[in-house]
Parts: C-alpha cells; structure tokens; sequence
C-alpha cells in the first residue's frame, strides 16, 4: 500500500506530530466517543482485507484490544490520563501507515460514512458508526476467516465446537454491544439522514477495491438502507 492510498499526497503525509493527552480532557462526551470510534475503524479498514498470516494483522489486534479497553476508562473519567493517552497514541498507530503494510485495504466504511457526513452535521465518527455493522455483516461471508479470528483475539470469544461462520456472528455482536456502550449512533437517521437523501448518498459513495468484496451501487444502496 502506498501512502497516497491513505493520503490524497505523500507531500501531505505529516513528518512529525506533537501529541498531548490533557487537550482530550475538555472534549464533550460525544466527541470523544465519536474519535474513539474512527481509531478503532481505521485500523479494522486495513484488518479486514488479505488473507495471509501477515504481522500487520497481529499488531492491528493489539491495538483494538488497547482502544476498546481504554475507551471504557476515558470515557468513564476524563481526567484520566493514561486511558487518553493511549488512546492517542493508538490513533497514531493506526493511521501513520504501519498496520497497512503488506494489506490491500479497505476503506469502504469511510466512503461510505463521508457520503452521509456530507448530508449532515454529525461528527465523523458517528457516520461511520451508523454504516459500519451493514457494511460488515454484507461482506463477511467473503471473508469469514478474518471476521472468526476477529472475534477470538480481539474480542475473546472461545472458539470451541463453533464454526467461522458462528464466530464471525459473534464477533460483530461484540463490537455492537461496545458501540453501544460508547453511545455510538448506531443508525444513519439517529445523525439526520433520512430516506430521502438515499439517491445522494447512494452517488456520494466512493467504491473502493481493497476489501473482501468490491459493493456494486445496488449493493451500497443496501447497506445504505440497512443503516437507516
């Protein structure tokens, strides 16, 4: 994966960041959950494509379990700042190109939460919170593998007597049940999008070819509709 792949320009790629926890503390509540949430998206972009035992993988893991766990403290106290800054440091980790490395990508989730944010006033984070299960539960049986090992080392479900298919299903129900618990929005009208913004948001939609199924627009369409 080359770096215009994530930015429009490699001249745009920052060369260096200077990070500080303690500016998260003042955040709202829905912001800052609205951020926990695009961490943890943009590195299940770049997880969930390919199929080899590639080290990317096991470090994207790593960092979900690190993003899940301090998002429960952050959230619960603001002022803690070992949670935000690991969380911070998370979100680096996720986006500055390293778990990419020897993947395809995704990045279906962000064309299609940026078409609804393009409607709405949401945080970004809420707009791919509102498409993601659809989007997730559409392409997993092209890549059941991936979602089973999903649930068992992100996630901890036991893997014993059940099948992929059954611990995929398992795995996006514990992701559901987190975003919930961050009061995510878990549906594109809870954000402002209505049916009839359906053929916008329909033609807004990027199609990318990194994941486990390239969508047709009837099928972006569907995952539109489910998410509402």
């Amino acid at each position: 994966m080359k770096i215009g792949h994530v930015f429009a320009d490699e001249k745009i790629m920052p060369r260096f960041s200077i990070l500080n926890p303690r500016y998260t503390m003042s955040l709202p509540e829905y912001q800052m959950a609205a951020g926990i949430y695009d961490i943890f998206n943009h590195i299940c972009e770049q997880y969930f494509s390919g199929s080899d035992d590639n080290t990317s993988d096991y470090i994207s893991e790593g960092l979900m379990k690190s993003v899940i766990h301090s998002s429960r403290i952050a959230l619960k106290n603001k002022n803690d700042y070992e949670a935000r800054s690991n969380l911070m440091w998370a979100a680096t980790w996720a986006l500055n190109t390293l778990v990419s490395r020897g993947k395809s990508t995704d990045w279906m989730v962000h064309m299609l939460g940026q078409s609804a944010g393009a409607l709405s006033d949401a945080a970004h984070g809420m707009t791919l919170s509102a498409v993601s299960l659809p989007y997730y539960k559409m392409i997993m049986p092209y890549g059941v593998q991936k979602f089973a090992r999903f649930a068992v080392n992100v996630w901890d479900i036991a893997p014993d007597g059940k099948t992929e298919e059954q611990l995929a299903e398992e795995g996006l129900s514990a992701m559901e049940a987190w975003m919930k618990e961050l009061g995510l929005a878990m549906k594109l009208s809870e954000i402002g999008v209505t049916m009839e913004m359906l053929d916008d948001l329909v033609n807004g939609t990027l199609i990318m070819e990194g994941g486990y199924k390239v969508l047709s627009k009837e099928e972006i369409r569907e995952v539109l509709i489910q998410s509402m």
